[in-house]
C-alpha cells in the first residue's frame, strides 16, 4: 500500500498542507483575539485540530519511514480504542457523577441533568444493540435518536472548546473594575463556596493588579435580594471580601439585578454613570469557570466591552453544570438549531411513512 505514495512528493505534501494548517490556525488566532465571546472560535478550532492532524498523519505516511508508520499509526489505534471506550461506556460514567451529585448537592432539576443524559444514552444504546430485531418503525425513532445525540455531542464539544479557549484569552492588569457575579446565598444572608470562590477570583485579580504597581480596581459586587434572602446577593458578597481584607473604600455595589445578564447591564450602567465623559471603561467580570463563556455572551449582547476570568469548581460538579450551560447556550441561538433539528425530523418523518408503506 505504501507504494502509492511517493517519497519525491513529501516535500509538496509538507510545505502546501502546512501552509493549509498555518492558514486555518491564523483564521481561528483572528478571530479569537477579535472577539474570544464566540461560539465560532471553538468551531474554528475543531477545524484548525482536524486539518493539523491530517496534515500530520499524510506528512508522516509520505515519509515511507516503516518504523515511523508503525509507531505513529500503534499511538493513533490506541488512542482511538481508548476514546471509543470512554464514549461506549459515558453513560457509566454520567450516571456515578449523577449519583454523586445527588449525595453532595441539593434535588433540583438543574442538577439531575447528568442522569437524564445517562439513562437516556443507556436506553438509546440498549435499543441501537438489538436495532435488527425492532420493527421498521421503531429503528426509524431509534435512528433518529442517534442523529440528535451526535448532533448534541458536536455542540458540546464546540462549547467546551469555546469556554475553555475563552478561559485563555489574555486579560491585562490594568483595569478598573472588577465585577464578580452574584449566586444564591446560604440561609438568606451567608456566601456558599460557590460564591466565596467567585469573591476569592476577583480578589486574586485585584491583589495581583496592585502588586504590578498599578493603581487598585474598584469591585463591583452584582446581585440582587431573592425572595428567600434576607439580605442582597451584593451586600453579602460585599461583606466577605471585606472581612478577608479588601479595603470598603474599593468597593461598590449593584443590588438590584436578578439575572446574569442583569448583573452585567446594571454594573455597566454603575460604571458608566461614575466615568462619564472619561473614555473607555476598563473591566473584568468573574464568575465561575463553567459559566464565565455564557456570561461573555451576555457581556457582548449588552455591548459591554469586558471579559471574565473563571472561578475554580469542583471537579464532580463541573459535568452537570457544563452541560446545563449547554443548554442555555443552546437557547440563546435557538434559531439555528430548530432548523437542523427540523431538517433531522423532516427526514425522520419521512422514513417513518416509508417503513409502514413497505
Amino acid at each position: 500500500m505504501l507504494a502509492i505514495f511517493n517519497s519525491a512528493e513529501l516535500p509538496v505534501v509538507f510545505g502546501y498542507g502546512g501552509l493549509v494548517v498555518l492558514a486555518f490556525l491564523a483564521l481561528f488566532l483572528v478571530c479569537w483575539l477579535a472577539e474570544p465571546r464566540r461560539l465560532l472560535n471553538g468551531t474554528l478550532f475543531m477545524a484548525f485540530f482536524v486539518v493539523f492532524w491530517l496534515w500530520l498523519g499524510t506528512t508522516i505516511i509520505y515519509t515511507r519511514n516503516i518504523l515511523l508508520i508503525y509507531i505513529t499509526g500503534g499511538l493513533f489505534l490506541i488512542t482511538m480504542v481508548i476514546l471509543g471506550l470512554i464514549w461506549g461506556t459515558s453513560f457509566i460514567w454520567l450516571l456515578w457523577n449523577a449519583w454523586i451529585v445527588w449525595r453532595r448537592e441539593s434535588h433540583t432539576l438543574a442538577n439531575m441533568l447528568t442522569l437524564f443524559t445517562g439513562l437516556g444514552l443507556l436506553i438509546l444504546w440498549a435499543l441501537t444493540a438489538f436495532l435488527n430485531r425492532l420493527p421498521a418503525w421503531l429503528q426509524v425513532i431509534v435512528g433518529t435518536g442517534n442523529a440528535l445525540m451526535y448532533y448534541g455531542t458536536l455542540l458540546l464539544f464546540n462549547f467546551v472548546f469555546s469556554l475553555i479557549l475563552y478561559q485563555m484569552y489574555p486579560i491585562p492588569y490594568k483595569q478598573q473594575y472588577i465585577i464578580v457575579l452574584g449566586a444564591g446565598l446560604l440561609h438568606g444572608d451567608t456566601v456558599s463556596p460557590l460564591l466565596a470562590a467567585r469573591i476569592e477570583r476577583g480578589m486574586k485579580f485585584y491583589y495581583r493588579q496592585i502588586n504590578k504597581g498599578r493603581p487598585a480596581p474598584k469591585i463591583i459586587f452584582s446581585g440582587g435580594q431573592g425572595a428567600d434572602e434576607k439580605i442582597s446577593e451584593a451586600e453579602a458578597m460585599r461583606n466577605y471580601a471585606i472581612a478577608h481584607g479588601i479595603p470598603a473604600g474599593d468597593t461598590l455595589l449593584e443590588d438590584m439585578s436578578t439575572t446574569t445578564q442583569e448583573n452585567l447591564r446594571f454594573s455597566k450602567a454603575l460604571m458608566q454613570k461614575r466615568e462619564i465623559g472619561k473614555g473607555r471603561i476598563r473591566a473584568i467580570f468573574v464568575s465561575n469557570n463553567y459559566h464565565i463563556f455564557r456570561a461573555g455572551m451576555y457581556a457582548r449582547a449588552e455591548g459591554l466591552q469586558a471579559n471574565g476570568r473563571g472561578a475554580h469548581t469542583s471537579f464532580y460538579y463541573l459535568p452537570n453544570a457544563i452541560l446545563r450551560e449547554l443548554i442555555a447556550v443552546t437557547l440563546m441561538h435557538k434559531r439555528r438549531h430548530i432548523v437542523v433539528v427540523g431538517i433531522i425530523l423532516f427526514f425522520a418523518g419521512l422514513s417513518f411513512i416509508i417503513s409502514f408503506i413497505h
